[in-house]
């Protein structure tokens, strides 16, 4: 499934664990907040990341305040708070600013964990391989090795201009969601689903089905920013494995090329 939502005074509602976007298991939204404004945040038996994308708000919970700062999801890398069901956060933003919000059920209690830059670990996927064509960069935020007590997982690519990702074609049980943005607002791109092809343009959504095949490519010129958000299933979370697409997975055999 791909969508291009809108957004309405000041929210773009990406996904909901019900209706046509049920698949996803997750209530996602993006907020854009004005300078002063306040928000709360509250998904009743939820866990919710926050993550910031754009600007600089400061987030209170629990008797505790968090600052997250980011100029730009292209430069800076990214801060997170991320709290147990049932726990209300106030977002106030100190500037223009813009926030990614990611729920999804969730029994167990855990304590508020805010991931700051530092805290989250940044590695470049597929550099040598196929003349680096599709070499990206990654950030893991949230996973099941350092948050184990939850049922999500957080990270972000940054697409190289011109390159492909989420590569070789794979899919996974578990569902998975795509946020995308670009610097430039006439950027694209493509996604590639089973078998067919959509655009993406700058925050355009992709829903990954469990069990259905995934791709992506950036426009050169266009570097492509993604925030990539899975659901863990009852009993079998996602802990970084995939089925490559059987007639594609020879190129995994192929030598690696000078960096």
């Amino acid at each position: 499934m791909f969508c291009y939502p809108k957004f309405k005074n000041g929210k773009q509602e990406l996904t909901r664990a019900y209706g046509k976007t049920a698949v996803s298991m997750m209530n996602i939204t993006v907020y854009r907040l004005k300078e002063g404004e306040e928000l709360e945040i509250a998904e009743p038996g939820m866990e919710t990341a926050l993550l910031i994308l754009e600007g600089n708000v400061t987030m209170y919970c629990e008797d505790k305040e968090f600052s997250l700062k980011r100029k730009s999801v292209f430069t800076e890398l990214p801060s997170c708070l991320h709290v147990s069901r049932d726990v209300a956060v106030i977002v106030k933003a100190n500037a223009a600013s813009e926030i990614l919000v990611q729920s999804t059920e969730n029994e167990k209690v855990f304590a508020t964990r805010f991931f700051r830059p530092e805290d989250c670990v940044s590695f470049v996927s597929c550099e040598g391989r196929w003349e680096n064509t599709a070499v990206r960069d990654v950030v893991d935020i949230i996973n099941i090795k350092n948050s184990p007590y939850s049922n999500m997982v957080l990270g972000e690519v940054y697409a190289r201009q011109g390159r492909w990702w989420s590569y070789i074609p794979h899919d996974h049980p578990q569902p998975e969601v795509y946020y995308y943005k670009f610097e430039r607002p006439e950027g694209f791109g493509a996604c590639f689903i089973g078998d067919k092809a959509y655009t993406v343009k700058d925050g355009s959504v992709g829903i990954f089905e469990g069990g259905k095949t995934h791709a992506q490519v950036t426009a050169p010129g266009y570097p492509e920013y993604c925030c990539w958000m899975i659901r863990h299933l009852p009993g079998d979370p996602w802990d970084n494995t995939r089925t490559d697409k059987p007639e594609y997975s020879w190129l995994l055999d192929l030598p690696l090329t000078g960096k």
